[in-house]
């Protein structure tokens, strides 16, 4: 533990009034010292939460995003390298990306939620309820196909449920044309007032 004595030595060679700095306490939080991670998070606090505060702007994610970052720092502490630049600066890295990447992540919710919003406004759409709408529907149409005579249910069938023209439809029923119309629209006409159509 030769690295861990000397930084204290160095803590203790501090004069009282300066007192030890950021990177003497980093490099202890690193070996896993309590004592100097409460110090760091004193001597830290201040511009860390000003920073995610300018960031964030929101006060309760900017508390959140502080404790975030403050944990990182307990949690990887053995990553900063004192040849690349001072704790203070190794730290406000960290705490700026956390709040940008907060920021990045509330925007994100909230175009989402805007996308969802604008799929379609007018209509809410409730899957079960329009199923058991259409099951109610076409038991109705079956019910009502049944008052119609033969000739007028074939002629609607062929026509609406299979896709076939009039002509088609006078030609595999075997009947004039002008049968088939005059069947089809006093069949229409009967469905419409069974079902309860009005217009």
């Amino acid at each position: 533990m030769p690295e861990r004595e000397r930084a204290l030595q160095s803590l203790q060679s501090t004069p009282r009034d300066v007192g030890p700095t950021a990177d003497d306490l980093l490099a202890l939080v690193a070996r896993g010292d309590e004592a100097a991670f409460e110090r760091l998070y004193d001597v830290v606090a201040g511009s860390v939460f000003g920073l995610i505060r300018r960031v964030v702007r929101d006060q309760a994610q900017s508390e959140e995003v502080f404790q975030e970052v403050m944990l990182e720092v307990w949690r990887t502490a053995t990553r900063f390298d004192p040849d690349r630049g001072s704790a203070n600066t190794w730290i406000l890295t960290l705490t700026h990306r956390r709040a940008v990447d907060r920021v990045r992540s509330a925007q994100a919710a909230t175009h989402r939620e805007d996308r969802a919003a604008r799929l379609d406004p007018a209509r809410p759409f409730d899957e079960v309820s329009e199923q058991v709408d259409g099951r109610l529907e076409q038991r109705q149409v079956r019910r009502c196909l049944s008052f119609l005579t033969e000739l007028q249910r074939e002629s609607v069938l062929l026509a609406y449920y299979q896709g076939y023209s009039y002509p088609e439809v006078s030609s595999l029923l075997g009947i004039p044309l002008g049968t088939v119309k005059t069947r089809m629209r006093d069949g229409l006409i009967r469905l419409r007032d069974c079902m309860g159509v009005t217009g």
